[in-house]
């Protein structure tokens, strides 16, 4: 699961779950929200994104939710985007042989895609540099 800042496509929180329960993604959650605030929270319509526990913490922290159904592909096109991204630069090259293996890789890798990786996008900048650019100004909204 990934929380990623549409403003300038941040990876704000990242965790790794086989069965995506709320309590994981309540913690997670939590972790993305000490990161930043945001203005709307386009949420997954999957069953643990959708769940009053999840949505009511993000309503208490005074974020709209944007919820426009199921199939409406650029909803969520900057994370649909971050995955494509993993895939094709980490995962298929990398090919892990384990779950260990794959969740250290794809940490170094998020570090990597934060912190080093350029983005057209953001006119060759990376996303933490405009993220910070962001929250200074206030910018920016979450899209999971």
């Amino acid at each position: 699961m990934a929380v990623l800042d549409g403003y300038s496509r941040t990876v704000l929180a990242l965790r790794w779950s086989n069965t995506l329960d709320g309590a994981c993604c309540r913690e997670w959650l939590d972790a993305a929200l000490a990161r930043g605030q945001a203005e709307i929270f386009n949420p997954d319509p999957g069953s643990p994104f959708t769940r009053v526990a999840f949505t009511g913490r993000l309503e208490a922290a005074g974020i709209r939710l944007r919820r426009d159904g199921r199939g409406r592909a650029l909803d969520n096109v900057f994370v649909e985007r971050l995955w494509r991204s993993v895939k094709y630069e980490d995962i298929y090259p990398n090919g892990y042989a384990t779950l260990t293996d794959a969740r250290q890789g794809l940490t170094h890798y998020f570090a990597f895609y934060n912190e080093e990786r350029p983005h057209q996008a953001l006119k060759y900048r990376t996303p933490a540099e405009v993220h910070a650019e962001g929250v200074q100004r206030n910018q920016g909204s979450l899209v999971h």
